[in-house]
């Protein structure tokens, strides 16, 4: 055990952040290194890390710098410090002036300790200034590369050998050993600097010339920043994500599918691995999934009243179809998931089809479907029937098969959930009856279709309310009578939300209740527009007028409903 030191204590102290209470809670307390002062600080609740650095840096006489809002730093500067020290000190230089170069830290106290070190390194003169070590890190990221340090190692020593990858078969990424292949190191790093952004999506992508890695975050793709000479480890880091997802590395011609069970961030991750062949080398997509948990409940999708209330009569009905439409990456597996999580009680057998199994929910028998071996949804849901259940959810309806065989179960008694990929709810009578499924089968079995979008959530911290011009609305072919008397909201950018203006996403709905009206139309077959129009009339809230709710709620702009909705009518 080691204590604080007491000079240390008493700069502290000075600050005037800290009663005598808490100082002595703090000279207390467990630390291994003078860094961990300030974690300590900030995980025992006595002040946040910018502010305690603001007042120490006034105390020992150093200059606070929010590195975050430093646009752009010269190359030049960046590289008078090596990545490895960069990332092993958590520092990043932002100045370089004849023969100074001003580096942020975040350690206060090792301040004398490292401008000691870096002036030896560099040859030149050492200025540092204090900022929050988060803020570093995203800095050092942004100009070194995720895993910066780790390239520059490899590509010193000239490891590029695909061969070199060991098999470990589990996979943790809070405990790498030193002695542990650089590669291996990188790998991980990528995937915990992605969860850490809340990326729902890893794409590595070969090109001519550089190796592409993107993340997907809130529906958007990112580039990320890594060192140039990245490309000539494709073949490692390639081979390295198969052997984590144990696929065959020797094979390059084919597509394949895996999986990845990690530990990353303190918590499990369950990872889809695609691989793609192109003609630059395989190209890599990885889909992140948060094992034993993300479950959202009802209240919490973000439905309006009305639609609320026709999925919850809809959800507790004994027998029918629940329909979840929308494009791919619409949030559909996490609305069947709230409706399951709802109705999921010990009286009832609940049995799923799906691919793959996103959330593991307890309570609830699920099967991963697998069509390779003839393991189909037609063939598990088939079997479902065989197995008393009360509740069926069959991940997607994809062909004629599946679709007879789910109206038949809701026909017999039987409560089913699935997914059809339409661009409005109207549209998923049109879709099953182009399977050649028979209208009035269609009519008396549906119960409800909901549709969603998902759009991006305006940051809470920097969204700013703003006038909207009538011209502009005009120009996007919007009745500017919409918004007669209404405040939204506009995108600002600050260091919460990466300078985007958006954090997080929320889904927008339209739920058709299919009506005694709405059945006999969908028997005469009539076109979608028709059944829309009808369903609009009984009260029906389409995708871009409730999207307009969510703008005039402060929720998103009206820039994010125009991209979500632009399939839609205005």
């Amino acid at each position: 055990m080691r204590q604080i030191d007491e000079e240390i204590l008493s700069y502290i102290s000075e600050t005037k952040l800290f009663n005598d209470v808490e100082i002595d809670r703090l000279r207390a307390e467990d630390v291994t290194d003078d860094a961990n002062i300030t974690a300590a600080i900030v995980r025992m609740g006595l002040a946040g890390e910018e502010d305690y650095l603001k007042k120490l840096a006034e105390v020992l006489g150093l200059e606070y710098i929010d590195v975050s809002e430093i646009r752009e730093i010269d190359t030049d500067i960046v590289s008078t410090i090596q990545p490895g020290t960069a990332f092993q000190y958590n520092i990043v230089p932002i100045a370089f002036d004849g023969n100074i170069i001003t580096v942020a830290i975040s350690d206060p106290f090792s301040a004398t300790e490292l401008e000691d070190c870096l002036r030896i390194a560099t040859g030149h003169n050492i200025n540092t200034v204090l900022c929050v070590s988060e803020k570093i890190t995203k800095q050092a990221q942004r100009y070194y590369g995720v895993g910066g340090d780790t390239l520059a190692k490899m590509i010193e020593e000239g490891r590029y050998d695909a061969d070199s990858m060991d098999t470990m078969s589990r996979h943790d990424l809070n405990s790498i050993d030193s002695e542990e292949a650089s590669i291996v190191k990188f790998v991980n790093q990528v995937i915990g600097e992605a969860d850490r952004q809340g990326a729902t999506d890893i794409h590595v992508e070969p090109m001519e010339h550089e190796l592409r890695i993107r993340y997907r975050i809130d529906g958007m793709l990112h580039k990320i920043d890594v060192a140039p000479q990245l490309h000539k480890l494709q073949s490692a880091i390639i081979s390295r994500i198969k052997v984590m997802a144990n696929l065959d590395i020797a094979e390059k011609r084919l597509p394949m599918d895996g999986r990845i069970g990690i530990h990353v961030n303190r918590k499990d991750i369950d990872i889809r691995v695609s691989t793609c062949p192109t003609i630059y080398g395989e190209s890599i997509s990885l889909r992140l999934l948060q094992k034993g948990g993300g479950i959202v409940r009802m209240e919490q999708l973000g439905l309006n009243e009305r639609d609320a209330d026709v999925i919850t009569r809809a959800i507790h009905r004994p027998n029918g179809i629940v329909l979840v439409t929308g494009p791919t990456g619409s949030g559909k597996s996490t609305s069947l998931y709230a409706f399951l999580h709802e109705i999921n009680t010990v009286d009832k057998r609940i049995l799923t089809a799906e691919e793959p199994v996103e959330y593991e929910m307890p309570g609830i028998n699920q099967v991963l479907v697998k069509p390779d071996i003839g393991l189909t949804f037609a063939n598990v849901l088939r079997s479902f029937l065989r197995q008393d259940p009360d509740i069926m959810m069959v991940g997607e309806i994809r062909d004629r098969e599946t679709a007879e065989i789910a109206i038949n179960a809701s026909l017999t008694g039987h409560l089913v959930f699935s997914t059809l990929h339409t661009n409005d709810a109207a549209g998923a009578f049109a879709r099953l009856i182009d399977m050649n499924v028979e209208p009035f089968l269609v009519a008396s079995s549906v119960a409800a279709v909901l549709a969603q979008r998902l759009l991006r959530r305006l940051c809470p911290i920097c969204k700013t309310p703003a006038e909207v011009d009538p011209q502009l609305l005009r120009a996007m072919h919007i009745n500017p009578e919409l918004f007669k008397g209404k405040v939204v909201h506009h995108v600002a950018g600050c260091p919460q939300c990466g300078k985007s203006g958006y954090k997080g996403r929320g889904a927008i709905f339209e739920v058709l209740n299919v009506t005694d009206s709405l059945r006999q139309l969908i028997t005469e077959h009539s076109p979608s527009t028709i059944i829309k129009a009808k369903a609009i009339e009984e009260g029906m809230t389409t995708l871009r007028d409730d999207g307009w709710d969510k703008v005039f709620s402060g929720f998103t702009t009206i820039e994010e409903v125009l991209r979500v909705t632009e399939d839609q009518e205005v």
